[in-house]
C-alpha cells in the first residue's frame, strides 16, 4: 500500500509541474544546469550535465524561434485547427483524426519506451509547457497546453506521413479517386552523399547532408547542436518539436536523409453485406463496422465557432471509408512507426557503424534512404523502409480484396538485412537524390534488385531523375575528388547530358526538334537547343524549360507506355511560348528576373531549379514573379580527417522564424551566394563567439512562507 501510494504522489506532482493543476502557486527560476549559447548566427548551442537536460534547453529555443509553427503542429495533432483557420483548419483536422494517429500515439505511451528515452521526452514536454507559461501573450489557443508526451508522438507521426507520402492513399479515398496508380507529382526532393578514401585525393571522409524540404513551416528544418555529460554531442538539423538531431554529425559519424518510394500503404475494397448494413466478409465471416464519429469546431468569424461531427470505421484492415464506390480501408507503415522518436534519439548515440545499425534494425522510422560516413571511413547506404512480408499471389500496387487475411497486415515486416544496402563499394561514394535504390553507387557495386521481394514497391532499376543522372556523371568522370570537388559537385546547377524524369527516358527530346519543321515555334526551339542546361542567374532558357516540363508532365503518356513524342514537345513549346509572350511580353527571361529568394522585405534573385542538384521550386506571387518555396534547405558538409571532424552549414533564411530577430534573415546573402558558415563540435569555440550565452527557464511550487 505504501508502495501504491507514493507512486500516487509522484504522478500527482508530475501532473502539477507539466501545469495540469492550477491550484498550487509556481515561481520561475533559471536553469542553471542548462547553458544556452548563441552564435554570432543565432544558432543554439546547448549543453547540460543529462541528455533529459539538452532535451529541455531544445524545446526551450524551438519555442524561442518558432513558437508559431509549434503551435499549429499541436493544434493539428489535438484537432484544434478549424477554431483558430476556420475552413482551411478543419479538413486537416478531420484528415488527422482519420488517420487514427492519436490513438497509436496513446497505445504506445509509454510501454513502448525505454525509460532512458522517457526521461528525454518528458524533459522536452516540460521544457514547451514552461516556455508557454512564461510567455502567455504568444499562446494562440489557451486549451492547447499543457501539452503531454502523446501529443509529440502522434506529431512524429503526422511528419512520417508526410514523408512516406502515405495520406496520398487518404486523400485519394476520400476524393473519390480510389486508384493507387494515380500519379502524383513529388516537388521535394533531396540529395545526400557520401565519399571516403577511395575516392578522396587526401584520403579524408566527405558527407553532405541536403534535404530538400519546405523553406518555411512544419517541415522546415531547424539547426542545433547537442552536448551533454553523457557523451551526447551532435550538430545538424531537426524540425520543429524534433526532440533530437535528424540529421547530422556527431564526434563520430554522420548521416543524411532522402524521402524513398517503395510501398507504404495499401487500400482495400470491402466486400458488404447485401442486406445487413455495415457487415463486411472476411475470411467467409461476417464482421460488424466499428463505427467512430469525431467531434470539431470551426471558426466562422471573430468569436463564432460551430460544432461538426464527421464519422469513419475500423475494419481489420484499419480506418474503413464509406464512399460512393463502396467501403475502402487503408494500412499504412505509419501505425507501426510509434517509436521513431526513440530511433533517432539512439542514431544520435552511435557512436561506430555498428551501434548505428543497431540503431536502424527494429525500423521504427518506417521510411527514408539514409546515406551515412563516419571516422574510420566507412561509408553506409540503406532505402529503409518498414514493410509488411506481402503474399506474392496479390496485386499490392492494386486496390486489394477486403475480404481475406491473405491481403492483412500481420506485424511480420521484411527484416533490415533484406533491404536494398551497401556497405564500403569499392567505388569509394554512395549517394541518393530520390532515384532507385539500385543505383546507389559505381554500376559494379550497385544493390541488385533481383535480389528483392517485388512486392516492397522499391522503384525499378533504372528509375532515375536528373539529379541522380548528373550526380553518376559527376562521379564517374572524376577518379578522385578534393573537398573543393565535392562542394562544386552538390552546388551544381547543369542539368545531366541526358535527360529523364517521371520515369519518362526521352525528354531530351525536347532540345532535339528542328526550327525550319515548325516555322512558328522556331525561336523557341532554337533558344532550347543552344541552351548549356544550366539554372545561372543570368540565364534565359531556364524559364522556358521549366515550363514546357510543367506542360508535358500533365499530358497523359499512360498510352504511350512513358514516351514523350515529337507532336508532344511541339504542342508543348508552342503552350509555353503563348503564355510568355502574353505574360512577359518576350521568351527569352533571365532567371535571376523573376525567380526570387524572398522573406519580410528581403528580395534576391537566386539561381537554381527544378531537375539539378542545387534545386529549387517556386511559386507565383504575382508582379511576374516566382518565391522559391522549397527545394534547396539546410545544407551540411561534414569532413571527418586526421584532425577531427570539420563541418560547414547554412540555412536558408536564418535560425529565427521571427521577423523582429536580427536572424530571421542573415543567412540569405551566403545562401543565395551558395557560401557555408564553418561549425564546430567544439563546445568551447561556440562560447568563444557567443552573441549571447543564457540559461532557460523553469517552474517550481513557490514556497510558502
Amino acid at each position: 500500500m505504501k508502495q501504491a501510494l507514493h507512486h500516487l504522489l509522484f504522478l500527482f506532482v508530475v501532473i502539477v509541474v507539466l501545469g495540469g493543476c492550477t491550484k498550487r502557486v509556481y515561481q520561475s527560476t533559471t536553469y542553471k544546469e542548462i547553458e544556452i549559447i548563441r552564435d554570432q548566427w543565432g544558432v543554439p548551442h546547448i549543453k547540460a550535465a543529462t541528455n533529459a537536460q539538452v532535451a529541455y534547453g531544445l524545446a526551450w529555443v524551438e519555442c524561442e524561434d518558432d513558437f508559431k509553427t509549434v503551435q499549429e503542429q499541436m493544434m493539428a495533432i489535438r484537432g484544434y485547427l478549424g477554431e483558430v483557420n476556420g475552413k482551411a483548419g478543419i479538413k486537416a483536422d478531420l484528415g488527422i483524426k482519420f488517420m487514427g494517429l492519436r490513438e497509436v500515439a496513446n497505445q504506445a505511451y509509454p510501454k513502448a519506451f525505454s525509460q532512458e528515452f522517457l526521461q528525454v521526452l518528458h524533459s522536452f514536454v516540460e521544457g514547451v509547457n514552461a516556455y508557454a507559461r512564461a510567455h502567455p501573450k504568444e499562446i494562440r489557443l489557451k486549451k492547447l497546453f499543457p501539452l503531454k508526451p502523446q501529443d509529440l508522438i502522434a506529431g512524429y507521426l503526422l511528419g512520417l506521413m508526410e514523408i512516406t507520402n502515405t495520406r496520398d492513399d487518404l486523400e485519394k479515398i476520400i476524393s473519390g479517386k480510389i486508384a493507387k496508380d494515380i500519379p502524383k507529382e513529388q516537388t521535394r526532393g533531396s540529395n545526400a552523399i557520401a565519399v571516403n578514401a577511395n575516392k578522396t585525393k587526401n584520403g579524408d571522409t566527405y558527407l553532405a547532408i541536403n534535404s530538400h524540404q519546405p523553406m518555411e513551416g512544419w517541415y522546415s528544418w531547424y539547426e542545433a547542436h547537442l552536448v551533454s555529460d553523457e557523451g551526447l554531442n551532435i550538430l545538424g538539423a531537426t524540425f520543429p518539436m524534433g526532440v533530437t538531431i535528424f540529421h547530422g554529425a556527431n564526434s563520430y559519424l554522420g548521416w543524411a536523409h532522402t524521402v524513398n518510394h517503395a510501398d507504404f500503404s495499401d487500400i482495400y475494397h470491402l466486400e458488404m453485406h447485401p442486406t445487413k448494413k455495415n457487415y463486411y466478409k472476411f475470411d467467409g465471416q461476417w464482421l460488424p463496422l466499428e463505427k467512430k464519429t469525431y467531434k470539431s469546431k470551426v471558426k466562422i468569424f471573430a468569436g463564432i465557432k460551430i460544432g461538426i461531427k464527421r464519422s469513419i470505421y475500423l475494419s481489420k484492415y484499419g480506418p474503413t471509408f464509406k464512399t460512393d464506390q463502396g467501403y475502402f480501408a487503408w494500412s499504412f507503415s505509419v501505425q507501426h512507426a510509434a517509436k521513431a522518436m526513440e530511433q533517432w534519439y539512439n542514431m544520435n548515440k552511435a557512436r561506430n557503424l555498428q551501434e548505428f545499425k543497431r540503431a536502424l534494425a527494429p525500423r521504427d522510422i518506417p521510411s527514408t534512404n539514409i546515406v551515412y560516413a563516419d571516422r574510420d571511413g566507412n561509408i553506409f547506404y540503406v532505402s529503409n523502409a518498414r514493410i509488411p512480408k506481402r503474399d506474392a499471389r496479390y496485386q499490392w500496387d492494386a486496390v486489394l480484396p477486403g475480404n481475406t487475411s491473405a491481403t492483412l497486415w500481420n506485424n511480420d515486416f521484411v527484416p533490415f538485412d533484406s533491404l536494398p544496402q551497401i556497405t564500403n563499394p569499392a567505388s569509394g561514394y554512395v549517394f541518393n537524390t530520390n532515384n532507385t535504390p539500385f543505383s546507389s553507387t559505381g554500376p559494379q557495386d550497385n544493390p541488385r534488385e533481383t535480389n528483392l521481394n517485388k512486392t516492397m514497391g522499391y522503384q525499378p532499376t533504372n528509375d532515375e531523375n536528373p539529379r541522380s543522372l548528373r550526380l553518376m556523371e559527376l562521379m564517374e568522370n572524376a577518379s578522385k575528388i578534393s573537398y573543393q570537388d565535392f562542394k562544386r559537385i552538390k552546388f551544381d546547377r547543369q542539368l545531366p547530358s541526358k535527360l529523364a524524369m517521371w520515369g519518362i527516358p526521352n525528354l531530351e527530346m525536347v532540345f532535339h526538334l528542328k526550327p525550319e519543321k515548325y516555322p512558328e515555334v522556331a525561336d523557341a526551339i532554337k533558344l532550347l537547343n543552344n541552351w548549356d542546361k544550366k539554372y545561372e542567374i543570368d540565364n534565359t532558357e531556364a524559364k522556358f524549360f521549366n515550363l514546357v516540363l510543367v506542360v508535358l508532365s500533365r499530358m497523359d503518356r499512360k498510352a504511350l507506355q512513358g514516351k514523350v513524342t515529337e507532336k508532344q514537345c511541339y504542342q508543348a513549346i508552342k503552350r509555353v511560348k503563348a503564355f510568355l509572350l502574353k505574360r512577359y511580353g518576350k521568351i527569352a527571361i533571365p532567371l535571376g528576373e523573376y525567380q526570387k529568394h524572398i522573406r519580410g522585405q528581403v528580395e534576391m534573385p537566386i539561381a537554381g531549379g527544378r531537375g539539378v542538384l542545387s534545386a529549387m521550386y517556386t511559386r507565383s506571387i504575382g508582379n511576374n514573379k516566382e518565391k522559391v518555396h522549397s527545394g534547396e534547405t539546410y545544407i551540411e558538409l561534414i569532413r571527418f580527417t586526421k584532425e577531427g571532424v570539420k563541418i560547414e552549414s547554412i540555412s536558408p533564411y536564418g535560425s529565427s522564424a521571427r521577423p523582429e530577430s536580427p536572424h530571421y534573415t542573415d543567412q540569405m546573402k551566403p545562401f543565395v551566394n551558395q557560401q557555408l558558415k564553418p561549425m564546430s563540435l567544439d563546445i568551447n569555440e561556440a562560447r568563444k563567439n557567443a552573441e549571447r550565452i543564457y540559461h532557460p527557464v523553469r517552474f517550481v511550487p513557490k514556497e510558502k512562507k
